[in-house]
Order: C-alpha cells, then sequence, then structure tokens
C-alpha cells in the first residue's frame, strides 16, 4: 500500500505556529518495507491520530493538496535555512539554495525544460536546491505530479518528482537522464550546513522511543548532531560511502570513511534496539501484561542488555521472577504501603495458613523483600546513580586459570594463556586484545572471568537508597526498615551487581570487537591500495617440496605466458637452474614473485644464491616475497576455473601470485576478504561485522583508484560503489554484446542499472579517450552517410537524434549517438559537468588540456588571483566540490593515487637470524598490524614485533600520521633490533621512522 495517505495525514495532523515548527518537520517513510513495519507496530494503538480509519485507493489525489497545506516557509529568523521534508524523515539544512539552481545537472527534454522554467515564474519565491538526487525505478513520482504548483514552499523531492512526470508524458529525447525511465529523486542540499537548534535535529523512526536517536548517535560517536543528522538522511537514501566521503564532504564536515563505517554500524545498532523493543512491547500487550510503567522502562532501553534486564520476568514459557510469583499472591499493595505509608502496614493480616507463601510472616516478609528488589532494580533513576557511582571508582576484571581446564583441555593451549592465569586491570586501562584474548580463554573452559566492584560501592550504594531514593515517606518501625534494608541489599547482590557485569563485558567486548574489525579494515585497506607494478614481466613462484615449486610467468598485460613445475629441494636444484634461467631469458623476465608459505624461506635462499653468483647474467633479476593467503583457496573456486580453464589449480596459484604484484587490487578483490590473513581474533569477532566492513573497504578501495570500464573484470566491477554482481554481469554483457562504452551515459542502458545506481557508480568509473577516439574515428566513416538524421548536441556532447514518431521506445534503443567526453576520464562527477565547464571558461582552458601542464599552469595561476573560496562562491558550488573539479582536471589521465603507497620491498640477498645483533638497523616491510604491536618482515624467516608503545607520532611522517597510529600492511619501515630469542622465535624491534 502506497504511504501517500499516512504522509499527509502527519502533515495535517503536525501542523504547530511557525515559531514552534521552525525547528524540525515531520515526515514518514515512503518505503514499502516502513509501510510493513508500520502496520506490524500497530501505531493506531499507540497514537490516538493514527487511530482514523484508512484512506481507500480512490481518494489519494484528494489527500495531497491537504498535506500540502501545512507544509511552511520559514523566513523569520532562520537566516536563510530552509527545513525540508525528507522521506527519510531526518532533518537536513542547506544554506543559500535559492542561489544555487544553477547547479542541477540533470538535463531535461526541451519541452520539460520549458514547463520547468513556467512553473519557476509561477512561484518566485520558491527555495531551490543546486543537485537532483536520482533515486532507483520507482512509481511514486505520479502521486506528487501537482505537487511542485500548489505548494508554497515544495521540497525539492516533490518539486523534481513534478518534473519527471511531466517528463514521462512527453515524447521527447533527454541527453543526460534516460527518457524511458520513471524517477525516484530526492533533494540533495550541498553548501556547509548550518548546525540545528538544539531540538532541531530530532529524528523520527518508525519506532518512536523515548530517547532522540540523532543525540544518542552524537554521545556515542563523538560527532556533531548536524552531521549525525545528515548521515542518517544520506544512508536512508541509500547512499555508499565511497560516493559521500568523495561527493558529499560538506554534509559529513569532511569525515573519513572509517568514521562513517562507525557511525553506519552504531546506527544500526541503535535501530535494532529499536526494532526488538518494538517486538518485545507487542508481544508483551498480547499477553496482557503491559503497564504504564513497563512501557516507559522498554521504551528508555538503550543496549539490548537493558532490554534484556526489563523484559527477562515476561518472556514466555518463563516461570517468573520471585517478584512476579510475589505479586501473584497480592503483596504488591504492602510493598507499596511500606514505602508510603509503613504505619498503616500490618504484615500479619496477609498470612493465610492454607496458601504457600502466606503461610508464615516470614514468608510474607520475603515476599515483599522480593517485590522491593525488584523495584529498585528496574528504576532508572536508581540504575542512572550505581552507573555514574562506578565511573568514579576503580571498576576491575579479572582473570583467572579454571580448575577444570587441565583435565579437559591440551597444556598447549594453556600454555598460550600464561599472561592472563592471574591477571587483573582496571576497565578503563584494559586493551581492546587483552578482552578478546580473555574471552577466547574463557570460551575454551581455560580461564574464569569476573568482574569485581569494591565494596565501597555497595554501601555507598545503599546509603542512597536508604537516604534518599527510597526512604519511607512517613516514620517506619525497626522491623519495616530491616525489611527495606535487606531489600536493597538483595536487590544490589542479585539483580543490579549481575546487570552492572554483563553491561561492563559487553560493552568491552562491544567496543574491542568494533577495533579488531577497524584494525583489520585498515590492514586490507593499505594491502588493498599497494602500488602497482605495471609494465613488468613476471615469473610467480608458489614454492613447495614434495610435489615442487609451481611457476608462472605473466606479460605486462597480466597474459599467462608459460607455466611449469620445477623440483628445487629434492636434489635436482643445479639442473631446474638451467631451466630457469632459460625460461628468464626467453620471455626477457627480470623479476621474480615468491609466494611466503611453505618452504618459502629455502625458494628464497636458492634465488638469491643464483642472483649473487650472477647466474642470470645479462639479466639483473631481483626477487621480493608477498602473501600468498587465499591463493590456494581462490585456485579452486568457480571464478579462477571461470578465469583460467584447463588449468591445474596449483599452477593458477602461482598466476595469482604474480598477479598481487602487477596489480595487488584487481587480484585481491577475487579473494574474500577474512582470507587474505591481515587480521586479529578475526575469528571471535562478530562475522557479520567483519563481512560488511571488508566488504565495505573492498568497495572503497575499488572506488576510490576507479576502473576502466572497457578493459575491468567482471569480479573488479561489482565492487564498484552502486554496483552489485549482477548490475557487473549486466554491464560485461552489455559491452560484449554493443562494443566499448563511448562515454558514461551509456551506463544508463544497461539493464538494471537506474538513476540512483548511475548516481553512485558514475564518478569511480573511468573512459580511456584515446581508445575511445581511435574507435569514434574508425565508426564515423563508416557510418558517414548511412542515413539522415536531425541531430541537436547537448553540452555534454551527446547527439540526441529523432527518430519516427509512434516507434516504441526500449533501453537499449539505438536513438542516440554518442561522443566521447574528455570529462568521463577523471574524477569528476557527472553532476558537476556544467560546473567543470564553467570553471574552464573561467581559466580560458579547454577539455584538450585536461592532464597536461599547461591546466596545471592555468589553474594554479588564477587560484592565486582569485582564492578557491571566492571562486565556490562565484560557481555557486562549495569547495569540497570545486576542489574535486580542479584535481580531475590537473591529474594526469593515467593518474593512480596507490603510486603514493609502498611498492614490494624487491631484494637480492638475504639474511639469516644468526647474521642479527641487538642494536642492527634494519629495513623492512609491515606484514601485519594488530592492536598490541606491528608484524615486520626484516628478511630472516620471521617477523619481528614492534611493540605498540614505540609506534609514536613523533615517528610517523605527517602523511602517515592518523588517528589510529597504526601502520599498515606494505609500508616500509627503518627498525632497530631490541631483543633476540632464539629458543621462542621471537625478535623484538624498535621504530625508527617511516620511509
Amino acid at each position: 500500500m502506497s504511504s501517500l495517505p499516512r504522509r499527509a495525514k502527519v502533515k495535517v495532523q503536525t501542523a504547530v505556529p511557525i515559531d514552534e515548527f521552525s525547528s524540525f518537520s515531520e515526515l514518514s517513510s515512503a518505503s514499502e518495507e516502513d509501510d510493513k513495519e508500520d502496520s506490524a507496530w500497530e501505531p493506531q494503538k499507540k497514537v490516538p491520530r493514527n487511530a482514523k480509519q484508512p484512506v481507500c485507493k480512490e481518494s489519494k489525489p484528494k489527500r495531497v493538496p491537504r498535506g500540502k497545506k501545512n507544509t511552511l516557509k520559514i523566513s523569520d529568523g532562520s537566516e536563510g535555512v530552509v527545513v525540508k521534508e525528507l522521506n527519510s524523515s531526518v532533518l537536513i539544512a542547506d544554506v543559500d539554495l535559492e542561489d544555487r539552481k544553477n547547479k542541477l545537472d540533470t538535463v531535461q527534454t526541451l519541452k520539460t525544460a520549458k514547463t520547468k522554467r513556467k512553473n519557476s515564474a509561477q512561484s518566485p519565491s520558491a527555495p531551490r536546491t543546486k543537485k537532483l538526487k536520482v533515486g532507483e525505478e520507482t512509481n511514486k513520482a505520479s502521486n506528487f505530479k501537482s505537487e511542485s504548483n500548489n505548494t508554497e514552499t515544495p521540497s525539492t523531492s516533490t518539486l523534481w518528482e513534478g518534473a519527471c512526470k511531466k517528463e514521462e508524458d512527453e515524447d521527447g529525447c533527454t541527453s543526460d537522464q534516460s527518457p524511458l525511465k520513471k524517477i525516484k529523486t530526492e533533494s540533495c542540499p550541498q553548501g556547509q550546513p548550518v548546525r540545528f537548534p538544539a531540538n532541531a535535529s530530532n529524528v523520527v523512526e518508525e519506532a518512536e522511543m523515548n530517547w532522540d536517536i540523532v543525540q544518542v548517535l552524537s554521545e556515542r560517536t563523538n560527532i556533531e548532531p548536524w552531521v549525525c543528522g545528515n548521515i542518517i538522511r544520506l544512508f536512508n537514501d541509500d547512499n555508499t560511502i565511497p560516493f559521500i566521503v568523495r561527493y558529499r564532504k560538506e554534509l559529513i564536515n569532511n569525515l573519513d570513511a572509517d568514521y562513517l563505517r562507525e557511525v553506519q554500524q552504531t546506527l544500526e545498532e541503535l535501530r535494532a534496539v529499536a526494532k526488538k523493543v518494538r517486538g518485545t512491547i507487542q508481544k508483551i500487550k498480547k499477553e496482557g501484561k503491559m503497564s504504564e510503567c513497563l512501557l516507559r522502562a522498554l521504551l528508555n532501553c538503550k543496549t539490548f542488555e537493558e532490554l534484556e534486564h526489563v523484559s527477562a520476568p515476561y518472556k514466555t514459557g518463563s516461570k517468573g521472577t520471585k517478584a512476579q510469583r510475589a505479586r501473584q499472591l497480592g503483596l504488591e499493595e504492602a510493598a507499596r504501603t511500606l514505602l508510603e505509608n509503613p504505619g498503616m502496614l500490618n504484615l500479619l493480616s496477609y498470612i493465610q495458613p492454607s496458601v504457600k507463601g502466606l503461610s508464615t510472616l516470614q514468608d510474607i516478609e520475603t515476599g515483599v523483600q522480593h517485590i522491593l528488589a525488584d523495584m529498585i532494580a528496574k528504576d532508572r533513576e536508581t540504575l542512572d546513580f550505581i552507573r555514574k557511582l562506578c565511573q568514579n571508582r576503580y571498576i576491575s576484571i579479572q582473570s583467572s586459570l579454571a580448575k577444570v581446564s587441565s583435565k579437559k583441555v591440551n597444556e598447549k593451549d594453556v600454555g598460550k594463556f600464561h599472561l592472563y592465569q592471574n591477571f587483573s586491570c582496571n576497565i578503563r586501562n584494559i586493551q581492546h586484545h587483552q578482552i578478546l584474548a580473555i574471552n577466547r580463554g574463557e570460551n575454551l573452559k581455560i580461564l574464569t572471568v569476573k568482574v569485581n566492584i569494591p565494596d565501597g560501592v555497595k554501601n555507598e550504594f545503599c546509603r542512597w537508597c536508604i537516604q534518599n531514593r527510597w526512604r519511607p515517606r512517613r516514620f517506619a518501625r525497626p522491623e519495616l526498615m530491616k525489611i527495606l534494608h535487606n531489600s536493597i541489599d538483595d536487590s544490589f547482590k542479585r539483580l543490579i551487581y549481575p546487570l552492572l557485569c554483563r553491561e561492563f563485558r559487553a560493552k568491552l567486548t562491544s567496543d574491542a570487537e568494533k577495533e579488531s574489525v577497524m584494525m583489520f579494515g585498515r590492514n586490507l585497506r593499505q594491502l588493498l591500495l599497494t602500488n602497482p607494478v605495471p609494465g613488468r614481466t613476471l615469473m610467480g613462484v608458489d614454492p613447495g617440496y614434495k610435489h615442487g615449486c609451481k611457476l608462472a610467468i605473466i606479460s605486462p598485460t597480466s597474459q599467462i605466458l608459460h607455466t611449469d613445475v620445477v623440483y628445487l629441494h629434492c636434489g635436482q636444484g643445479f639442473q631446474e637452474a638451467e631451466k630457469i634461467k632459460r625460461l628468464l631469458l626467453n620471455f626477457n623476465c627480470s623479476t621474480v614473485v615468491i609466494g611466503n608459505g611453505t618452504a618459502c624461506r629455502e625458494t628464497e635462499a636458492y634465488f638469491a644464491d643464483l642472483i649473487m653468483k650472477n647466474y642470470f647474467a645479462p639479466l639483473d633479476v631481483v626477487y621480493c616475497i608477498v602473501s600468498e593467503a587465499g591463493a590456494s583457496i581462490y585456485s579452486v573456486s568457480p571464478e579462477a576455473n571461470k578465469e583460467m580453464p584447463g588449468l591445474d589449480p596449483n599452477l593458477r596459484s602461482a598466476v595469482s601470485i604474480a598477479r598481487r604484484v602487477q596489480d595487488p587490487l584487481a587480484e585481491l578483490v577475487k579473494i574474500e576478504p577474512k582470507h587474505i590473513g591481515v587480521g586479529m581474533y578475526q575469528h571471535d569477532v562478530s562475522q557479520t561485522l567483519l563481512k560488511a566492513t571488508l566488504d565495505s573497504v573492498v568497495e572503497e578501495c575499488v572506488s576510490f583508484v576507479g576502473v576502466d570500464i572497457n578493459i575491468c573484470s567482471e569480479v573488479l566491477l561489482r565492487h564498484i560503489a552502486g554496483l552489485n554482481a549482477n548490475r557487473a554481469k549486466n554491464i560485461i554483457e552489455w559491452r560484449e554484446k554493443n562494443g566499448p562504452f563511448i562515454n558514461r551515459e551509456q551506463l544508463k542502458k544497461v539493464k538494471g542499472l537506474g538513476p540512483k545506481s548511475f548516481q553512485q557508480c558514475a564518478g569511480f568509473i573511468r573512459i580511456n579517450q584515446d581508445y575511445i577516439r581511435k574507435l569514434c574515428s574508425s565508426q564515423h566513416t563508416e557510418s558517414a552517410g548511412s542515413s539522415q538524421r536531425v541531430a541537436v548536441t547537448s553540452p555534454a556532447g551527446v547527439e540526441v537524434t529523432s527518430e519516427k514518431p509512434g516507434k516504441k521506445k526500449s533501453k537499449t534503443a539505438a536513438n542516440v549517438v554518442l561522443k566521447p567526453d574528455p570529462l568521463d576520464q577523471t574524477c569528476i562527477h557527472p553532476e558537476s559537468y556544467n560546473i567543470a565547464m564553467r570553471f574552464l571558461s573561467f581559466i580560458r582552458g579547454t577539455l584538450c588540456e585536461i592532464g597536461k601542464p599547461e591546466m596545471q599552469q592555468k589553474i594554479k595561476s588564477f587560484l592565486e588571483k582569485e582564492g578557491i573560496e571566492k571562486l565556490a562562491e562565484r560557481l555557486q558550488t562549495t569547495v569540497p566540490s570545486l576542489q574535486i573539479i580542479i584535481d580531475g582536471l590537473s591529474q594526469p589521465e593515467s593518474f593512480d593515487f596507490r603510486t603514493d603507497f609502498s611498492q614490494p620491498d624487491f631484494k637480492r640477498s638475504i639474511v639469516c637470524l644468526q647474521d642479527l645483533q641487538v642494536g642492527t638497523i634494519l629495513t623492512g616491510k609491515v606484514e601485519n598490524a594488530t592492536l598490541f604491536g606491528i608484524f615486520v618482515d626484516i628478511g630472516v624467516g620471521i617477523t619481528g614485533l614492534i611493540p605498540i608503545r614505540n609506534v609514536t607520532e613523533a615517528k610517523l611522517s605527517k602523511t602517515k600520521r592518523r588517528r589510529s597510529l597504526g601502520l599498515g600492511p606494505g609500508e616500509r619501515v627503518e627498525v632497530q633490533v631490541l631483543n633476540i630469542d632464539v629458543p621462542r622465535s621471537r625478535i623484538t624491534l624498535g621504530l625508527i621512522r617511516v620511509l
């Protein structure tokens, strides 16, 4: 069912005076999923205004004008800020919207453009947004056909939905948008958003709670509320992290992708809690056990632990708590009387000898005690006090060896946890890796873990309860005060202390898991962005003993030239050396890539010895060691079989090892991220969170590097923001059927690639202009006299040709002759092409000069005179958007920002462990980064460890300083040997500097 009647209903009901409405505006979600959830939530039982009879389908057109009457324009005291209504119900403020209309990049048909100008003339006071956010295919635009004409201050979404509906009715052609799409659009505010007033960042979620999701999200992530509000709205509009980080910087205050992922995870947690609360309320209501007090307690829950604590007594199948059983005996009135008017309480009157639990005075006192303990443990003010009290006290987590561990667990496993067999640490100082280690030991039944809260906390808590919160209102006899004292002691020991322990453990574990996953993500990003080594012929070696070393020689374009097997460690090393030399000379290959698996050290020594003897002359051969993690898994996967049919899986591993140096990103995306092996405790953390984070990191890396749409593989393409396996497959099929893509506009012809997907992916897709120019020149001569057509050239370089009227259009109809657009080879998004062209006219540059020194000089001299802020104002755009345009025009055609990252460490000789001495200074390559230290390969067969305390900001270069102070895999460092433990094969290193 469409959400339109509900939307109109909300607007009518929430009409308030201007001074109250200026801080927020409410709007319910328009998605079908939200409708389903709303119907399950039964809001009519909770909010009386929603209990009206649902509007039938025929009455929808009549409801729309009613909703629009309450759309207000805030003109007094708002300083040019327009509060807009959004489908996601998140408030986004934008400034100077009226001056930024010229930045709309979607080129409509000629008739639609005229209609749009006419509508603008009729309502000159209507604020305009500068960008059109285009969603996926939807039919909802038809519901808003007339909204843009009648509303005093229409939202951008409504304004453009009306325009899109009119375009659908026209038969004209478009050059920048597909004319065949029904477009779902969202407003796309730009510019530095103003901060919301104190109450303007409210977000109306589906499940209404007693807390504001924006405020709680801001508190948990330490990000300003207006930024959190913008982030929620951007995610609700199905924007991807790469798109937001690159093209919506001003809305997120220039946060990086890691912060954005952190906010997204926290947001999902809060929504999951709200959803579970909603389900719990529904379940308890159905059982008829809901009370006003319980409802308030449930709606106050912000974590799963709080919800579990409140809802546990009401679970189906539970025999009930002690307090519940006492209430069933009718003792709740006695407990309340003890607090409110103890002089009137006579416990003897409750004695019923024939009823179990009421037969003696002791039973009645115990029952009253249980009810009071339950009331204390569920009181919000009491829980807030004890939590605040614990924040200022020494709360420790302790672990010890379990009593039964020696009987059931391997002694070798017990030895791994010797550091934690008598361990104690303040919960505020404990490290994340220590929490994960303790949890693993507890799961293996090796360790026993407890949280220690000092007795002083309990004593102060009991004193506060007696003197303040739970003090009887009138004089109470000593025997009644004894019951109250016992209730408070029982409540703390039996209910509150276990709750605090669960909360502390859950918080520590959650933080440790998040940091572990984030560390895995940072390592993965560093590994994926390793500087490629293009233009070389490489020999990949997958070492082995019995089954030999597998060889694969690949060309500079990653084509397999030769595969072979040599047996270097079975007494045939000399004979095999001739074969290797012959292969290297035949294919002019001077770089050997050795996998770091079994027999790696021996294979490295073998090649190092031949190189030192100058055996491969006249070739100057070098070698490097590369991680082969995941290569074996990939070699037997369906993707590998499709890519290398008929090749032995063992030889596929050698091919993969070589390609990891030639183009690490293109090769590593073929492997499931968790198999790459650069994490820490990856099997102990939430696998759902780990997969989501790693997939997001891969998408970020592939998108930021960009792909050439005409040569990239399907596997690489599916990791572009806005695309998935299905869309990537459709793109490859379209390319095989219709030939190369001429410009980005052709992506709109691909099946399943709607306007929203195009918006998300377009900026990350590149089209090589040299290749396209050659292709177009050859095609132009062939089709010069093929047919007579009337063409209109659009600003985007697209020739739109007229066809016979009445001919049915389809998405693949060949009614558009596309020309190459040099901007398609840059990181500039198509929505900014108009601004880029105006910028070029300002600096008197041309598209032919993109990436050349002449363009760089023109931009530099113009910015020196004008200044980027003033220029952004003239172009009616934001500084981040203008900076992307400047970067795109300045960067060379083959620019790859991975050149800023480290290349593999090529070597000619080998170092042995016996050659090391304390104080020796070496260079090495980071293999893995953990929360307790950095593992560095210094070429001796085992990795050395730099303790995390030695990694300080002063030792990192300015470009390497980041919030984690972390070094990632692949980075080259200069280290000093601090300690060598030969029996345990451990080397401790000190970081000198990052190279």
